[in-house]
């Protein structure tokens, strides 16, 4: 059990109503919603659905549960339990924080709607300039994860 009690995987994370709610019911909340405002504050996986680009919550559900089985099960890998309002945590390989040229951002693993891969890999970035995410999918991160922790 963690001392401070902080969510270990985006599954500990599901406690709200649109993670238990009727799927349909949750969408149309969305889509109302965003009738209104052009991007509500929502989960990377309700994007998606919204868009009918993932066919269902537990899809979405399944993709975050295969990275967690990935990356928890690997030293290093620390679930960030908060990231943007409404939107999933991520994922941080916390050993590229700190090397021989000085702190930087880490090597970090998020979940986006903005390609079908589902997955954006974000290098540890040293110096000035955002970090520029790479599109990954979870067969990706899998082939490439050893090859990614040896870069940090």
């Amino acid at each position: 059990m963690n001392t401070i009690d902080l969510a270990q995987s985006p599954a500990e994370t599901r406690r709200a109503w649109i993670h238990r709610a009727d799927e349909e019911q949750v969408l149309a909340l969305f889509r109302s919603v965003h009738t209104v405002t052009q991007n509500p504050p929502s989960p990377w996986w309700l994007r998606a659905l919204h868009r009918g680009k993932l066919p269902s919550r537990a899809a979405g559900f399944a993709i975050e549960d295969e990275v967690t089985a990935l990356l928890s099960a690997r030293p290093g890998w620390v679930y960030v339990p908060w990231a943007s309002e409404g939107e999933v945590g991520y994922w941080e390989f916390v050993p590229s924080e700190s090397g021989v040229y000085g702190p930087s951002e880490p090597t970090t693993v998020q979940f986006t709607d903005l390609h079908p891969g589902w997955v954006d890999l974000l290098p540890v970035h040293r110096g000035p300039g955002v970090q520029q995410p790479i599109a990954f999918t979870t067969a990706d991160l899998r082939e490439q994860i050893e090859d990614l922790e040896n870069i940090a």
